[in-house]
């Protein structure tokens, strides 16, 4: 099997790394100067010319970038190059403001493409799989990442998308898929409607599975692996960085290896932003090195994570950054107590439960109120009120246990929640803040 895609890169040693980082940032830091009129303002505001930038050390004394600017900036204002140079754009799903549209060269195309094609490899894949993308394509990164990717490996592509289930799992089976690319919520779905087919994990050709592009939880990942007899392996991006494949899983599971020779990553504290050192909790923070089009420098990507340069018995020896465990911006503060969903999910699956549930935030009277609504496996349904009311009761323990405040827990029918063929939805906030 092989290891690496470009393991001169993947196994590069930390001098040579930081030469190398040192020598993009410089360059980078004079085209954004010279091509980005927001981004040069804000430097020009904070202090900063690009003679001030002489290696990585240097970062601390640039501005950050937030999506804020980015939608302030919209739709031209952070792109770096003439627009004849410009070959592609994809743009955030966010639904509040302005959508955040960012810009690819085809060189900018390439080096993403490369990036996703080692995080395929890092799953076991090779040019003789079969990799089927049911990521969204369009405006969406997804697909097109992972789709490139595949192709950069030489791998025989099924780019489904997203949606129409049933051909999903007719492809799987009829042309043998070996990976499966799409969002872990997507990934439990198949599995779920595999397991109605009556399909064993010995009856599924598929021996890994690459999903990211949300939040999901250790124990999701056992309970997807089990239920489809693969190993599921985690990824991560961002639009705004290029997509899919910033940074990937290992076959060591143990933290996702980020492709340092094109994004520089810092974690820093998101309430004073201080930069703070290695294995400590705090924002991650990404430069992109040589991003032509969409250059972001320290951008904030409100993702809250470790990193850590422990060295990795897979041979990589790029920096790992930990699953990011909520974001600074989606965590909900209830009733003055810092909440992330994934908190929520652990218990659950631990409990015996489907990751199917949704998260229902309300104030009433000036307090929080946390309700969630959870599905009963069909295994687990009864209609006696007694069982019901006991179950509830022990997962409102469970809860208050694992967040330290209490929430109304409502069990509902199997399948009773809608499912999701993209994101999940698993927060409702009605709270008017």
């Amino acid at each position: 099997m092989e290891r690496y895609f470009q393991p001169e890169i993947e196994t590069m040693s930390r001098d040579k790394m930081i030469d190398l980082q040192n020598e993009k940032l410089v360059k980078q830091i004079n085209h954004v100067w010279n091509n980005v009129p927001y981004y040069r303002k804000k430097m020009e505001e904070a202090g900063v010319t690009p003679d001030d930038i002489k290696t990585i050390d240097d970062i601390h004394k640039l501005p950050f970038l937030t999506k804020d600017d980015l939608r302030k900036a919209y739709p031209y204002g952070m792109l770096g190059t003439d627009m004849k140079n410009c070959v592609r754009i994809h743009s955030t799903s966010g639904t509040t403001g302005k959508r955040v549209v960012a810009f690819y060269t085809q060189g900018d195309i390439d080096l993403w493409e490369d990036c996703c094609a080692r995080a395929l490899v890092a799953a076991g894949a090779t040019k003789d799989d079969v990799v089927q993308v049911s990521y969204g394509f369009g405006l969406f990164t997804g697909g097109a990442g992972l789709n490139g990717g595949s192709h950069k490996l030489g791998s025989l592509t099924v780019p489904t998308s997203s949606g129409f289930t049933d051909r999903q799992i007719m492809f799987i089976q009829d042309l043998q898929a070996t990976v499966l690319c799409c969002t872990p919520s997507y990934a439990t779905y198949l599995a779920e409607k595999m397991q109605e087919m009556g399909l064993t994990p010995e009856d599924i050709p598929l021996k890994a599975g690459i999903f990211g592009a949300e939040a999901w939880s250790e124990e999701m990942r056992h309970d997807i692996e089990k239920s489809m007899g693969i190993k599921a392996y985690d990824i991560y991006g961002l639009t705004e960085l290029s997509g899919p494949g910033v940074a990937f899983e290992c076959s060591e599971q143990q933290g996702m290896h980020i492709n340092e020779d094109h994004f520089l990553a810092e974690i820093i504290d998101p309430n004073t932003l201080e930069v703070l050192p290695d294995d400590t909790e705090g924002e991650l923070v990404f430069t992109a090195l040589d991003k032509e089009a969409f250059p972001m420098i320290r951008y904030r990507t409100r993702d809250i994570c470790t990193l850590t340069r422990k060295k990795c018995s897979c041979g990589r020896t790029h920096v790992r950054m930990a699953k990011p465990k909520g974001r600074s911006d989606d965590m909900l503060i209830i009733r003055g107590v810092n909440v992330f969903p994934r908190q929520i999910e652990t218990v659950l699956l631990n409990e015996g439960y489907a990751a199917n549930y949704q998260i229902i935030v309300d104030r009433v009277k000036h307090s929080d109120t946390l309700e969630v609504r959870v599905e009963m496996t069909p295994d687990m349904f009864t209609d006696n009120v007694g069982e019901i009311e006991d179950m509830q009761k022990n997962l409102m323990n469970a809860i208050h246990a694992m967040l330290g405040i209490k929430a109304k827990v409502t069990l509902v029918a199997p399948k009773s929640i809608a499912r999701s063929e993209g994101k999940a939805v698993r927060v409702i906030d009605k709270r008017k803040i």
